[in-house]
């Protein structure tokens, strides 16, 4: 350990442990999400109390540089101006009504402009209502049940979508979840990410049975894997020549990797998209959306039955047009890109000057850095990182002020509100973490 690692500060969490202690007498391991709980990394969950444009902020008063940003939705940073107004003033107007509102129709428009693929939208109140909703559709559509998904990519926790899924079921080490029927999962056929030929296989062995292919333009729940050249045209030209459908799950990456999700930047056309998180600018939403033809098939106007008691609800709209309204302003992704190659460029020089073989993956304002020798092209490869030395990665940035996914499963992000400094501070921390491995 060099010098410059003593002014390490020795985080105190005493308050936070024993919340923690508490909360396991009245929440199932203390938690309301099990990536929340550390058991990936050791130690006690650090409670957060407040947060402020890039700032996290604990019940000890320890202040962290955040790169979790509620799992992606801060992407302006956290209690962005515009947004804390449009909220305050739509709670005045009242909580939720259980009926049409302007906002849903304002958000709607915004989505639709945005996403290439989106003719109509619905709104419901979380990613897993999304692709849910999304794959009922498309089994409404085409006639057909079977589905195809991807090991490792994570769509939710619903009972057909929990096999081989990445994110926590992977930090849990759990490939698949107990109370999950045989019969729920029957249907759900599964590919190695970025083997299109295995897609291929199962479309001639099931030429007529496959309702859809279900994909994370980027694998997002398993760190961070990006298709390979050809990966997603290919899923595409297949769901074409099969009469499936292509359904883009952009939970994580719409209006994160740009305006109009991967979609825009790959320049592919799915015929149905899965939307959260940005999209509520924090508050719980989701959306699924495609072509008028098949959303027509979507009740009150067609026969497909999926509905909610909050979906569109109206803090969660105003906090969504706000964030869109800024999103939208000329410059924003471009200097998102600058900010992601910043810290791209300081990363790979520090990976290069330790020489530790680490694997570093950047889109957008997304990152992973894979304790593994070899390239991550799939969920097999994924598994290969040094969990172990991870966590001690995390305990050394979190001791330093720079808070990371608890697991080495899930993606990092980056916000609008992290200025030059922030990101060279964290590259700094970085080099400091893995010299104290060498």
């Amino acid at each position: 350990m060099d010098k410059q690692s003593e002014v390490a500060r020795q985080l105190k969490l005493t308050r936070s442990q024993a919340l923690f202690q508490d909360a396991q007498e009245l929440l199932p391991g203390g938690v309301n999400s099990p990536v929340r709980a550390f058991r990936a990394v050791g130690g006690s969950p650090v409670f957060i109390s407040a947060a402020q444009g890039p700032y996290l902020y604990d019940v000890d008063g320890n202040r962290y540089l955040d790169y979790v940003q509620s799992w992606g939705p801060m992407i302006l940073g956290h209690a962005h101006p515009k947004v804390v107004e449009a909220v305050v003033q739509a709670s005045k107007r009242g909580f939720s009504f259980g009926a049409p509102t302007q906002a849903e129709n304002e958000l709607a428009g915004l989505v639709i402009d945005s996403v290439p693929s989106l003719e109509m939208v619905r709104f419901v109140n979380s990613g897993t209502e999304a692709t849910m909703s999304a794959l009922r559709l498309a089994r409404a559509y085409t006639g057909r049940n079977k589905l195809i998904k991807f090991s490792g990519c994570y769509h939710g926790h619903a009972d057909m979508l929990l096999v081989q899924a990445g994110s926590g079921v992977a930090t849990m080490g759990l490939p698949d979840s107990p109370g999950v029927p045989p019969e729920a999962t029957s249907n759900t056929l599964i590919a190695p990410y970025n083997d299109s030929a295995a897609v291929e296989e199962l479309f001639r062995t099931y030429p007529q049975e496959i309702a859809a292919v279900i994909v994370e333009p980027v694998a997002a729940n398993m760190g961070l894997v990006l298709p390979l050249p050809g990966f997603l045209e290919k899923l595409r030209e297949l769901t074409e020549e099969y009469g499936a459908l292509l359904i883009f799950d952009e939970v994580m990456t719409g209006f994160r990797v740009a305006l109009g999700g991967m979609q825009e930047r790959e320049g592919i056309t799915p015929d149905l998209t899965c939307l959260g998180k940005i999209i509520g600018g924090g508050l719980p939403v989701g959306a699924y959306g495609g072509r008028r033809e098949i959303m027509e098939q979507v009740a009150p106007v067609g026969t497909m039955y999926q509905a909610g008691t909050l979906s569109g609800n109206p803090l969660a709209m105003a906090a969504g047009i706000a964030t869109l309204t800024e999103l939208r302003k000329p410059g924003q992704y471009e200097e998102l890109e600058r900010k992601s190659q910043l810290l791209g460029e300081g990363m790979e020089r520090v990976l290069h000057e330790t020489g530790l073989g680490l694997q570093f993956v950047r889109i957008g304002a997304m990152f992973c850095l894979y304790f593994t020798p070899e390239p991550v092209i799939d969920y097999a490869c994924a598994k290969t990182s040094d969990t172990a030395r991870f966590a001690q990665y995390f305990w050394y940035m979190l001791e330093h002020g720079i808070y990371l996914p608890p697991s080495q499963f899930e993606a990092c992000f980056i916000s609008l509100a992290l200025d030059d400094t922030m990101i060279e501070e964290t590259v700094n921390h970085v080099e400091l973490a893995l010299r104290s491995f060498l």
